[in-house]
């Protein structure tokens, strides 16, 4: 599903409120200076929360300043092997972190 929504979300499988969130992360990552009233009203429209637009644009907004210290600063990528681990481990388990092993009681 991921490699349709990226290939081109107006086919992919993904429900039309989806496709609207989607196309406006489009505009916010390549036309922010575009993104009006109009668009927040489409994304309402096709049934989104105002937290979840919020959430959207905060998350949206994160990836774009992190991929940008990342360039400036010259942080070192970390290694195709690492990604494909952090893969799995967000496929099981989600982006939080497993909780820390308890401790043996004394």
């Amino acid at each position: 599903m991921v490699k349709a929504v990226l290939e081109d979300v107006a086919t992919a499988p993904v429900s039309e409120a989806e496709k609207a969130l989607f196309a406006f992360v489009d505009t916010l990552n390549h036309r922010a200076a575009q993104v009006g009233k109009e668009d927040i009203t489409r994304l309402k429209d096709a049934g989104w929360t105002d937290e979840a637009v919020f959430d959207t644009v905060t998350v949206c907004a994160l990836f774009n300043f992190y991929n940008r210290w990342i360039d400036g600063t010259g942080v070192q990528d970390m290694p195709a092997e690492l990604y494909q681990r952090s893969g799995k481990r967000m496929a099981a388990t989600g982006y939080a972190p497993p909780p820390p092993p308890k401790k043996p009681e004394e």
